[in-house]
């Protein structure tokens, strides 16, 4: 490396939270990053990991050269990603779950697009498919808050490039499920150029053993504890934003908010559980639901559920 390279701030920050995964998984994530078109000063590749029962690092000895292992206490992912945020020194980050890739040419084209129009996001499909049928690729450049106000945005923070600058101080809550949900929109509101592509670049693994795939009685209270807890934070935030901000992040309360409800039927089965937690939104103002038409999902489900006779209806044929 020359000392011109030496000096050069990688492109992109790759962050990589990693706890008990197989030998397999990790170094299928890595290789799909390292085939990718960056040379190796322009990389930064950040395995983070989260108090494994083996080291990951007695696993990857291969790949000593070309990453930065951390080890530390098992926190949870995102105190993992914190670490990673910490030393990061890239332009833009991505993080990427270890179980998950990205998909080389798809990701090709969003690299292109980040050195050419260097937005403060850049925001990509996934699938759960390993070779997805190519697309035309087509790209929107957008604002932040048009976009938000616009669009229902993915929660997964993989599922975007954005420049380490916009972070600020702006961190992932450790201790909580459903991290993105609260995360991702309040990363969205910092940033001033976006650009939406469909370029499916991201393969993403769902796999039954993990944390949200947990259905044990505990664990499902805390999952909808959290939410609840998600959605409130970010409905006092809209308050104090400007008011186009404000109208974006009211948005986006209002579709987490519906799933929520979805989500509790869903997983209590218990009409008292429905109550008692609708009662708790109403207190705090967030429910009935927003009468604005976001979707004809959200429309539909504003409409049954904002009637008292209609919710119960519902209830009764979802609940049966």
């Amino acid at each position: 490396m020359t000392g011109k390279e030496a000096d050069y701030k990688p492109l992109v920050s790759f962050i990589i939270p990693c706890y008990n995964l197989s030998a397999a998984l990790i170094t299928a994530c890595l290789d799909s990053i390292l085939c990718l078109s960056l040379k190796p000063y322009e990389r930064e590749i950040i395995v983070v990991d989260d108090g494994s029962k083996k080291p990951l690092k007695d696993l990857l000895t291969d790949y000593h050269r070309d990453i930065i292992v951390i080890r530390q206490e098992n926190q949870g992912l995102s105190a993992a990603r914190n670490t990673g945020i910490s030393v990061a020194k890239g332009r833009y980050i991505q993080f990427v779950d270890g179980d998950d890739k990205l998909l080389r040419e798809a990701y090709r084209h969003c690299l292109n697009i980040v050195r050419q129009q260097q937005p403060d996001m850049l925001i990509f499909q996934f699938t759960d498919k390993e070779n997805p049928h190519s697309k035309r690729i087509r790209t929107q450049e957008t604002d932040a808050t048009s976009y938000m106000q616009h669009n229902n945005i993915h929660a997964a923070a993989w599922s975007y490039i954005f420049k380490r600058e916009i972070l600020g101080d702006l961190r992932f809550t450790i201790g909580i499920l459903h991290e993105d949900e609260e995360f991702t929109p309040r990363l969205l509101l910092r940033a001033d150029k976006i650009v939406n592509t469909d370029i499916t670049a991201y393969f993403y693994r769902s796999r039954p053993v993990s944390i949200t795939h947990d259905n044990n009685k505990r664990m499902l209270v805390k999952r909808m504890n959290d939410m609840e807890g998600i959605i409130c934070h970010l409905h006092v935030l809209s308050l104090s934003l400007s008011s186009n901000k404000r109208l974006a992040l009211e948005r986006r309360v209002a579709q987490i908010t519906m799933d929520y409800i979805y989500n509790i039927i869903k997983i209590t089965r218990l009409s008292t559980q429905l109550r008692r937690r609708i009662e708790r939104l109403r207190r705090k103002g967030l429910f009935p639901l927003p009468c604005r038409n976001y979707t004809l999902k959200y429309t539909l489900f504003r409409m049954f559920f904002n009637n008292n006779i209609t919710r119960k209806l519902f209830s009764y044929i979802a609940l049966k």
